[in-house]
This record gives C-alpha cells, sequence and structure tokens, in this order.
C-alpha cells in the first residue's frame, strides 16, 4: 500500500519572469521569458510526494476563481486526494510573482489571498480521519495559529509531524517538542536560533540547538552541498549529485515531499535524507516549481 501523507498547506499561481540577472530596485530588466506554473509550498510538496509514489491527502484553501479552480483540476490529475481542499468566495487564490536569473537563483513575492485564511478547525476533520502510520507534513504559508493547532492535533493523535519552517519566521517554543523533524535551510536555521549558518561545523551548532528545544530529528538542509542531519544518534552531512541547476524555485518543496515519502515507507533518516537529496537535485535541473517534481522512476 502506498506511503499515506498528509499535507497542510498554501495553493498559489507561480508567475514567472527569467532573466539573465535579478533587477535591483528601481530597475527594470528587459527581454524576460514569462511561464505560469502551480506553486506554492503545501501544493508543490503534494505533488512531489504523490509523484514519488505517496498517497497524499491535502488540506487547503484556494479561491473562486479560475486560479482555484485549475489547482484543485491539478491536484486530481496528480492523483491527490482534494476532499479537504476548500474554496473561499470572499478572497482570491493565492498568487507569487517569480524572478529567476541566468544561474537559477530567484527573489519572490506572494499575495497568499485564500492561504491566509486557512482556519484551526478546517484541519481537524482531515487530521480524523487519517491512521495512524500517516505522516503529516506543513510549512508556513499559512496562519500560524493554524500551524500550532495541526501540529497539536496530530501529535495528540501519535502522528509523526516534519515540519518545513518556511518562508522564515520565529515560531512558539511549544511547538518543537511536538514535531519529529524539521527541515530548515540555513536561513530559517538562523533565524530560529540566532546561530548564523556559513559551514558544517555552524550547521550542526544550529541543528543541536533545534534539538535541545525538543525537536526529535533536525535536517538542514544546505543546497547544493547536501543536508546535515541531527538525531540524538546521527550527526553527519549527506551529499547531493552536482548538477547545472536552471531554477531553484521548489528545490526545498521537492525535498521535504521526497522524506515525507521515504520516511512514511519506513526508510531509516539517513537513506530517507538522501533519497530527498536526489529528488532535489533532479527538480532544480528544470524550469518551473510543480512542473520540475521528478517521478519515482527518475529518482531511483
Amino acid at each position: 500500500m502506498p506511503a499515506q501523507i498528509l499535507v497542510i498547506g498554501s495553493s498559489n499561481t507561480d508567475m514567472v519572469v527569467k532573466t539573465d540577472k535579478l533587477p535591483g530596485p528601481g530597475e527594470t530588466v528587459l527581454g524576460g521569458t514569462f511561464l505560469m506554473n502551480p506553486g506554492g509550498k503545501g501544493a508543490n510538496q503534494a505533488v512531489a510526494a504523490a509523484r514519488l509514489g505517496g498517497q497524499v491527502t491535502f488540506v487547503a484553501k484556494v479561491g473562486n476563481d479560475l486560479f482555484g479552480q485549475q489547482a484543485i483540476a491539478g491536484f486530481q490529475q496528480e492523483g491527490i486526494s482534494v476532499e479537504h481542499v476548500f474554496t473561499d468566495d470572499d478572497h482570491p487564490s493565492g498568487v507569487a510573482l517569480i524572478n529567476v536569473d541566468a544561474a537559477g537563483e530567484n527573489c519572490i513575492t506572494v499575495a497568499p489571498g485564500a492561504n491566509a485564511h486557512l482556519q484551526p478547525a478546517e484541519t481537524e476533520t482531515a487530521l480524523q480521519a487519517m491512521q495512524a502510520s500517516t505522516l503529516v507534513l506543513l510549512q508556513l504559508e499559512i496562519p500560524l495559529p493554524t500551524v500550532e493547532y495541526a501540529v497539536q492535533q496530530a501529535a495528540r493523535q501519535g502522528l509523526q509531524v516534519i515540519l518545513n519552517p518556511a518562508p522564515a519566521q520565529p515560531l512558539p517554543d511549544a511547538l518543537f517538542p511536538n514535531l519529529f523533524l524539521i527541515t530548515p535551510n540555513e536561513t530559517e536555521a538562523e533565524l530560529l536560533t540566532g546561530i548564523p549558518v556559513k559551514d558544517l561545523l555552524t550547521a550542526e551548532q544550529a541543528a543541536q540547538k533545534l534539538h535541545d528545544m525538543g525537536v526529535a530529528n533536525v535536517v538542514v538542509t544546505l543546497g547544493s552541498k547536501g543536508a546535515f542531519l541531527y538525531t540524538a544518534q546521527q550527526k553527519q552531512l549527506i551529499t547531493t549529485a552536482s548538477v547545472r541547476a536552471v531554477d531553484s524555485t521548489a528545490a526545498g518543496d521537492c525535498f521535504n515531499g521526497a522524506l515525507a515519502v521515504a520516511l512514511a515507507e519506513d526508510q531509516p533518516l539517513a537513506e530517507a535524507v538522501a533519497f530527498a537529496c536526489r529528488a532535489a537535485s533532479i527538480s532544480v535541473t528544470r524550469m518551473g516549481a510543480q512542473a520540475s517534481m521528478p517521478t519515482r522512476n527518475e529518482v531511483n
């Protein structure tokens, strides 16, 4: 039976312009290529997990508009359960404006729309319907009270929770002991711990601090260098394949979706992180968010 995964998070439509360089303040850069793709951290992670073989249920909120309708149709096409994707008549679907340069670096501005109105109670029914073996994956593009409630409820039910703390923001101390795993990148790890992550030593120090704050397992993602895994038993860098990146837009989302699938299949943590690194290294070789997510055969 496929691994059961509940993803709670955001759904956006990404409007992407690819140019030679990112504009500075007040600067206009001509000569770009325009693409429109489905995105949002929650949706990206749900699609990544579904393509890699997970049985995915998604909890989200979209607007009663064309973008929302297209998003739901896209989830259904990926085999994702949309029973708990809500439609908001009062707010538009979320959108993200993304600039990508020739090296694959990006800058992103998000208008959350309906995502900002996903309520704690709207996560409850989905959580109660989950089996004990279900893994729950969340990010921070929905209201923090909703994240806190879902984490608390999942932990109360004995479900393992992965939190991808992105976009970076401070979190309440009470949240950390309810997490099975947290997956910050360098920026997010620094914001949560106060330790600037510049190298392996500081990555380990930040991971140790998160572990001391109550998180059972910590993975600090380090881009092209791979990911640093910190548990009570293991402290190790897991490297990733060297590839030519064209767009890093949803690499972190691909990593988290893949990690959820591997853990839901009971792969050991180090193997699960290596699997996630392989998936993410494929995603950065392609343009787009959900469009860049690999299949299981590609990762294998």
